[in-house]
């Protein structure tokens, strides 16, 4: 009983998800669900004793983040330097490669720091007259949003400040710029097999006759012109700033700061190793967030409201994948778990492998990169870490595996960011989702399984 409830528990969180209903009310309903099938386990104290504090500890760890990146993000659009970033690509790079503009402005943005929703936003209506003038088939677009906003620069290249990058380095006491060798070049594999794929699709489009395709305007296709946009080098410097710092403070500043005091009780008798990471992006970020102010001072209509905006836009994301993570602790703290536990662990005795099978499965089941990979790690973490310790394989490299399957099922027809995109774009599944499926699932896929290969032998 205790399995069906959890199996139960999952079918339903994944199908009203994709129904529209927000996970901070299902999370906890679903995890006391499969709590009573379990049977003779306190109800109340679940949630309270359970429930709650991995909430809460998930919170601690990551809000800053979410925080500053949602802030930034939203300066970025506000200041018009997403929107001058994406038109210099596209303007670059001309309608006969419409699609590496798209992808290319994209990956810029959200390597950067911008949120992959403000750069869809941002880069759409660009995108889309792009693929207008040059008849490339619109329902090729949402691909190739996709695949610049979350794929290579989300959980492969090395340094990246997206949250599943750093959701990792506690556990595996890591950096963001783990395994810099095989995170740019799964990175770069997911860059160059998906933009292949899309302009072969491209091709066989054209020569089947088919155009841009007869499509109604969205609401997304009407935005401000903004004449007082910034220039490209202006609108690029908050963005060089994040990746630089971000190096600059993990590897020269932090190291050389003396941080003895982090083994004192009063601060969690913590290690540099479990902070390092995360203070690199907070750092970064308010830098940024500084510099994006000041050099685009007089272009912000209400700098205040910019502010406010950005914050109030942190908080849905970061407690939607905080009661995804307190769902996987009470899903964890049930005795029919150690079944699935076993059996996950069981599928290979390679912990590359089935780390990367139960961050996909639970990535898959959730629809969310984040919350897939915070369940894993909080259940599984510390059994990955110690037979990665027992097997000789380096952390960094559990780390980018790990964060690489994250982004592999995640992607799957459910997930919050495809649903966002297709009404961003004003398509639907049946038009678009299969080359997304390529693109932003299996292409990541095929890299990750690559990745496990390579560190292997």
């Amino acid at each position: 009983m205790g399995l069906i409830g959890i199996f139960v528990s999952l079918a339903l969180l994944m199908y009203l998800a994709y129904r529209g209903i927000n996970v901070l009310i299902l999370a906890p309903l679903l995890a006391l669900l499969a709590t009573v099938f379990a049977g003779g386990l306190p109800i109340l104290a679940t949630y309270t004793q359970v429930f709650m504090p991995a909430l809460g500890d998930y919170l601690v760890k990551f809000f800053p983040l979410f925080l500053l990146g949602a802030i930034f993000g939203k300066l970025m659009a506000d200041s018009g330097s997403a929107r001058t970033i994406a038109e210099w690509f596209t303007d670059t790079m001309g309608a006969r490669h419409a699609i590496a503009a798209v992808v290319f402005a994209c990956g810029v943005l959200t390597y950067g720091g911008v949120s992959l929703f403000v750069v869809a936003f941002a880069v759409y209506p660009i995108g889309n007259e792009l693929f207008r003038r040059s008849e490339t088939p619109k329902r090729l677009l949402p691909a190739a949003l996709a695949l610049g906003s979350f794929t290579f620069t989300m959980t492969a290249f090395p340094g990246t400040p997206a949250i599943q990058n750093a959701i990792p380095m506690p556990y595996f006491n890591t950096t963001p710029f783990a395994a810099p060798i095989f995170g740019t070049l799964a990175g770069l594999g997911m860059l160059m097999f998906g933009t292949l794929w899309l302009n072969r699709r491209r091709a066989r489009a054209a020569a089947a006759g088919e155009g841009y395709g007869s499509h109604a305007a969205t609401d997304a296709d009407a935005q401000d012109e903004n004449a007082k946009r910034p220039t490209m080098w202006l609108a690029m410097v908050p963005v060089l700033a994040v990746i630089t710092l971000n190096a600059l403070f993990t590897y020269l500043v932090i190291p050389w700061m003396d941080t003895g005091y982090l083994g004192q009780q009063d601060y969690g008798s913590a290690e540099i190793g479990d902070v390092r990471g995360i203070w690199a992006i907070i750092a970064s970020l308010v830098i940024a967030i500084g510099l994006v102010t000041a050099l685009n001072w007089s272009r912000f209509e209400d700098l205040k409201e910019s502010f406010n905006r950005g914050t109030f836009g942190s908080l849905l994301p970061v407690f939607n994948t905080a009661s995804e993570v307190g769902y996987g602790a009470v899903i964890a703290s049930l005795p029919a778990f150690l079944v699935i536990r076993d059996a996950v662990l069981g599928i290979s005795n390679n912990p590359l492998l089935s780390s990367a099978i139960a961050t996909n499965v639970l990535a898959g089941i959730t629809g969310s990169a984040s919350g897939g990979m915070s369940i894993a790690l909080e259940t599984l973490g510390s059994e990955f870490m110690s037979r990665a310790q027992a097997a000789g394989i380096d952390p960094e490299i559990m780390h980018r595996v790990v964060a690489l399957s994250s982004g592999g099922f995640d992607a799957l027809p459910h997930n919050g960011a495809v649903i966002t995109l297709l009404a961003i774009t004003g398509l639907t599944h049946r038009q678009s989702y299969a080359d997304i499926f390529v693109v932003a699932v299996l292409i990541p896929f095929a890299l990750t399984l690559l990745v496990i290969l390579g560190a292997s032998i």
